[in-house]
């Protein structure tokens, strides 16, 4: 007789929506909290909090997806996530910028910065 496997909990249920908005929050969070303080020039206030904003969106949609995707595709969903963060890098450097008058180091530093943290406790909550 052959066991069934568990089933795994739904990806997008609301207790582990909760708990991935927690960590990413957290993340995001923590990671402003250090960039404020090393940014205190001018425009660099407004530079951490707008990449946080602009990290928090895409974060969310890249998850969403990378949630929702079925099991065998969630790494080239995943994969996607990626690239969609470094396009969004890139079209805040190249277009977005200027138009908005922040300053480039603290902007891309800082976007950089929260992207790579809440991928950090992405991988993490993926393995759940």
């Amino acid at each position: 007789m052959t066991a069934t496997p568990p089933s795994r909990p739904d990806p997008l249920a609301p207790a582990g929506l909760a708990r991935s908005a927690a960590w990413t929050l957290g993340a995001l969070a923590l990671a402003a909290g250090v960039l404020l303080v090393v940014f205190r020039g001018p425009g660099g206030r407004a530079a951490v909090l707008t990449s946080g904003g602009i990290a928090l969106v895409v974060q969310a949609l890249t998850f969403l997806a990378a949630r929702a995707a079925p099991p065998g595709r969630r790494f080239g969903v995943w994969v996607g996530g990626a690239a969609a963060r470094m396009g969004t890098l890139v079209f805040y450097a190249l277009v977005a910028l200027r138009p908005l008058g922040l300053p480039a180091a603290p902007a891309l530093l800082s976007l950089a910065a929260f992207f790579f943290v809440t991928t950090l406790a992405e991988s993490r909550l993926h393995l759940r």
